[in-house]
């Protein structure tokens, strides 16, 4: 994943936890990296040691970390490194997540090395939408969630969304159920 995933990870534990929390999970990690450099490709591996460090040292499910990450990652960095891009997707939460598929596309231009999910939408009525997400990274179902919720916030739209199924084949296949209660 690029340095900028690992900067994200940071600025939310720092700012929901402190900065001091930050440190104990980087140390307890056994990273020794000052300053991930966002447009620098880092093992996967990495985060994933972060994420579970930052279970331990938070006293905090996993899950729930991934969870709030992906909000996060939608409400903080996809406004300030990518608000063009975002604003670009659609003017409401359907059109944007009827784009979806196509944003990966354009962060390609921007990160080359960067080996994104895959995302398939089905308008299955005016207020109901399925989403199949594919990666080659298993273990991000929380984290998917977590950034339709904050694409809904950003749209001040209520959804409720439900894990269908999960599966893995030659990738991590998931669906998802996302209704519309309020726009």
């Amino acid at each position: 994943m690029y340095g900028l995933v690992n900067q994200a990870l940071q600025g939310l534990i720092s700012e929901q936890y402190g900065i001091e929390k930050w440190n104990s999970v980087k140390k307890k990690a056994g990273i020794e990296i000052d300053y991930f450099v966002s447009n620098e490709p880092y093992e996967d591996s990495i985060t994933f040691d972060l994420v579970a460090t930052a279970s331990e040292v938070l006293n905090v499910p996993a899950s729930q970390i991934l969870h709030l990450f992906g909000g996060y990652w939608i409400l903080k960095t996809g406004r300030e490194k990518y608000g063009d891009l975002m604003k670009a997707g659609g003017s409401t939460f359907i059109e944007f997540m009827i784009n979806l598929p196509n944003f990966h596309s354009r962060i390609m231009l921007i990160y080359p090395k960067l080996s994104p999910p895959e995302f398939m939408i089905e308008k299955k009525s005016g207020s109901e939408l399925k989403m199949h997400y594919y990666s080659s990274r298993d273990g991000l179902t929380d984290f998917v969630i977590g950034l339709i919720e904050g694409i809904a916030e950003m749209y001040e739209t209520q959804i409720i969304i439900k894990l269908i199924s999960s599966e893995k084949t030659d990738n991590w296949h998931d669906i998802f159920s996302i209704n519309i209660l309020k726009v």
